[in-house]
């Protein structure tokens, strides 16, 4: 049996099994490293089914999604003008050093905690714990974005069929909506949102295996369907919208000019949350070692183009102030470009293309809560799989209320910035985590190495901090205000119940 326990903790057990007499006691330096988490075993339960392939279309799924189709007017609109192709270009070079570092890490400690696990075993478990408390954030803020967005296009879908929503059940709680007779009245709340996280819900909950392969299905429309639209709507780009390509700063820090560029760029981590999605399918993965940095690699440089691309056509066809509030932009373009033929099937695709992105993120949660449970972090209820299909339906079945809950009531741009805060956090720690384990661990096996010594993590942690810095105070208070009621938790109950306290 390997032992994975803190050095301290190894000395003080070899010190006590020879005290009673225990001859044979199979330990040596290989077999004792920095404290692991204990998710890391294959004893979780899960079914491994998950190929190469697999993860990358899992990545692919989870990137391609609100980040590309809703987020992009927003961030276009409000804070970089056309300059938000730099934005995702930026964005993407900080998440390739990350992407790089979390490729390394994932061929030492294939667990499905991801950033937490990688944190346990660099960092010790206190800070395990804020970056699995910041991961929770991180998955559910973005569930909770990523079904909004989902909602306005369901909204235009049904439209351009001729089936109306009330605009009451299209909004955040006291947003100003008009009906159909012209009076403004105040929405209830998301109702499409919400369906859409117990819809994705149910099908986590029927087994990984099953949604795995409906997730492919998905992944090969919704990249079918951003070919269809980059093909027609180039031909309708007009140049003028791109004057000024970085528009004036109107005195505003993050309202275009270069903060602005800088503000969209942390907006646009939220739609990179996809190579991090992959990194906690660890328990899922036939060959995590090998499969895991492969998911991550792959996933990232397949669509940092596809964001570049899509984004330069579409503010180069619909004028960014147009899209400053506008949740479907695509649609928007479609409509501009004069093609309705097109418009419904689009937004069809868009439509079912959003599935694997509330999958990706809602099986992260899951799998996050898995490992720190497996540790003791959390009760044991987290970790209990269901015996038919050995999915976690007490996690899946809490996360889907909560998330319901934030998309019902917190408009899209709010849900964004704070996902983006909470992946930057995640980057930052897997980034120190790599140079820390070479020190600790110089001996350890490594799948794969990043190349240039320390110069790409410390990379990394100054590309991810610049854009983490240019996010708004609110979202920073957010975040702080999260944190602390994780660690009130962790010091009520995850002292004194983990692994390595007892």
């Amino acid at each position: 049996m390997r032992l994975h326990v803190c050095k301290f903790c190894a000395e003080q057990l070899l010190k006590a099994l020879d005290g009673e007499g225990f001859n044979a006691v199979h330990v040596n330096a290989a077999t004792i490293v920095a404290p692991v988490s204990s998710a890391a075993s294959d004893n979780t339960g899960l079914k491994r089914v998950l190929g190469p392939w697999h993860l990358i279309a899992l990545g692919v799924g989870v990137t391609i999604g609100a980040g590309l189709f809703s987020l992009t007017g927003v961030a276009a609109g409000q804070n970089a003008g056309p300059a938000v192709t730099l934005s995702y270009l930026i964005a993407a070079l900080a998440c390739g050093f990350a992407g790089l570092c979390y490729g390394e890490l994932a061929g030492m400690i294939p667990s499905g905690g991801s950033a937490y696990s990688y944190a346990y075993a660099s960092m010790g478990e206190l800070i395990a714990w804020i970056i699995g408390w910041d991961l929770v954030l991180e998955y559910t803020v973005g569930a909770a974005a990523v079904a909004s967005s989902w909602s306005g296009y369901v909204s235009s879908l049904l439209s351009g069929w001729g089936i109306t929503i009330d605009p009451r059940l299209l909004a955040t709680p006291m947003t100003p909506v008009t009906l159909a007779d012209g009076s403004v009245v105040s929405a209830w709340f998301n109702f499409p949102a919400v369906l859409a996280i117990w819809v994705v819900t149910a099908l986590l909950m029927r087994g990984v295996s099953q949604s795995a392969a409906v997730n492919n299905v998905i992944v090969v429309i919704k990249l079918a369907v951003i070919a269809l639209v980059l093909v027609f709507c180039i031909p309708h780009i007009k140049l003028a919208n791109y004057h000024p390509y970085i528009p004036p700063n109107d005195g505003t820090f993050g309202h275009f000019g270069f903060s602005g560029v800088m503000r969209a760029a942390g907006m646009a981590f939220f739609a990179y949350l996809g190579f991090d999605i992959v990194s906690t399918t660890a328990q899922d993965s036939k060959n995590p070692a090998r499969d895991i940095p492969v998911g991550i690699i792959g996933s990232l440089l397949i669509c940092g183009v596809v964001y570049a691309v899509f984004s330069a056509v579409l503010t180069g066809v619909v004028n960014y102030k147009v899209m400053a509030n506008d949740p479907s932009p695509v649609a928007t373009a479609i409509d501009a470009a004069g093609a309705p033929w097109l418009a419904s099937l689009v937004k069809l695709g868009i439509t079912v293309g959003y599935v694997s992105v509330l999958f990706g993120l809602l099986l992260g949660q899951a799998r996050v809560f898995l490992a720190m449970s497996h540790d003791g972090l959390l009760p044991k209820v987290f970790a209990k799989l269901n015996t038919r299909t050995h999915t976690p339906w007490t996690s899946h079945l809490c996360f889907a209320a909560l998330t319901s809950v934030l998309t019902a009531v917190l408009p899209i741009g709010e849900l964004g910035n704070m996902t983006s805060i909470g992946t930057l956090l995640a980057f930052i720690i897997v980034c120190v985590g790599v140079p820390l384990l070479r020190i600790k661990e110089p001996q350890a096996p490594r799948l794969f190495r990043v190349p240039g010594g320390p110069i790409i993590p410390v990379l990394g942690v100054l590309s991810c901090g610049a854009v983490m810095v240019s996010l708004d105070m609110l979202t920073w208070v957010r975040l702080v205000v999260w944190l602390v009621i994780g660690l009130a938790i962790y010091f009520c109950y995850g002292v004194r119940h983990s692994l390595l306290s007892r």
